[in-house]
């Protein structure tokens, strides 16, 4: 019985290896949970073409949108694992949505595996720039002085920029009031146009109104460092608000049981990729940073979001409508 077990061991371990050797042997998916155009929709074909050049072999992305990211995401938790089905996740399908809905179809530390941390973004605190405020430091006594209040905008509930905003009630002690918007947007026009006062506002939607002086950066939502992009403009952390961060990213997750080896030949095809210049300037000129982690540090890294936005979850008691 034990020599029995011992060739069932090796012939599975001979058929593992020799089919992360095989693999790809026909096209990949590339699910994105979103509409084309935007953050994830761009990094899934960062993916494709990360893999096309590496492997020789198609990557077609697949747009699934729905439900918040859910739909696509339920289907690559579902499909078969063998690395032949992924999906490039922003936080909300892997993170947030958990939180936000009261029940979901998958599970997305159970039934997804990670892969690698593509990209990140800075997001930038924005007012008009008439607002009375040139830091941070001026924006959270304005909170606390300002007749009726300040308010905030945001893309929709649950979105990033709402959760920003709850976050920064929370670590400043302070009480914006929200609107929520269908979109970015036109949250951004009506900042624009003075009939809101703050949004958490991603660097690719606002950097253009900033360069141009139609929104005032007064704070990057960055721990680490000042964005690149806006290096006069300081941290949250550095204003006064210490531990503030909220950074936008993207990772690629696989079905939970692809083979180990599978999961490292595509970690180890797209670190590489991601550190060509070719694919880090396409990354910059989007606003966006390429990192390229291991699963390990991608899992780790999710952890930390599931705490950070946990307990906004449970201070706040935000739902889904």
């Amino acid at each position: 019985m034990h020599k029995l077990f011992a060739c069932l061991a090796i012939l599975f371990s001979a058929s593992a290896v020799f089919s992360a050797q095989d693999y790809p042997s026909r096209p990949v998916r590339v699910v994105v949970g979103f509409t084309p155009g935007g953050g994830t929709d761009f990094a899934a074909r960062m993916v494709a073409r990360i893999l096309n050049e590496a492997w020789g072999q198609s990557a077609i992305v697949d747009n699934r949108p729905g439900a918040s990211g859910n739909i696509g995401t339920d289907i690559v938790a579902k499909a078969t694992p063998d690395g032949y089905t992924m999906i490039v996740s922003s936080p909300g399908p892997v993170v947030t949505n958990q939180f936000l809905f009261a029940k979901l179809p998958f599970d997305p530390q159970k039934d997804l595996a990670p892969v690698t941390l593509l990209d990140t973004s800075d997001n930038v605190i924005v007012v008009n720039p008439s607002a009375p405020v040139a830091n941070m430091r001026d924006f959270i006594a304005w909170t606390r002085t300002k007749p009726g209040g300040v308010n905030y905008a945001s893309s929709g509930i649950g979105a990033t920029p709402h959760l920003a905003g709850e976050l920064l009630n929370l670590a400043a002690g302070i009480k914006m009031v929200h609107v929520a918007y269908k979109s970015a947007g036109p949250a951004v026009i009506d900042i624009i146009g003075g009939r809101m006062d703050m949004l958490v506002a991603s660097l690719p939607t606002s950097l253009g109104h900033i360069k141009a002086g139609r929104l005032k950066a007064i704070a990057v939502a960055n721990l680490k460092r000042r964005s690149r992009a806006l290096p006069d403009v300081p941290t949250v952390d550095e204003s006064g608000v210490p531990g503030y961060e909220v950074v936008t990213w993207w990772g690629l997750f696989v079905p939970a049981g692809v083979p180990g080896n599978i999961v490292s030949k595509l970690n180890q095809a797209l670190v590489q990729g991601l550190k060509t210049p070719e694919i880090a300037q396409s990354f910059a000129r989007s606003g966006a940073d390429p990192v390229g982690s291991s699963p390990a540090e991608l899992d780790a890294f999710v952890r930390k979001e599931l705490a950070k936005w946990s307990r906004v979850f449970k201070a706040t008691g935000i739902k889904a409508n």
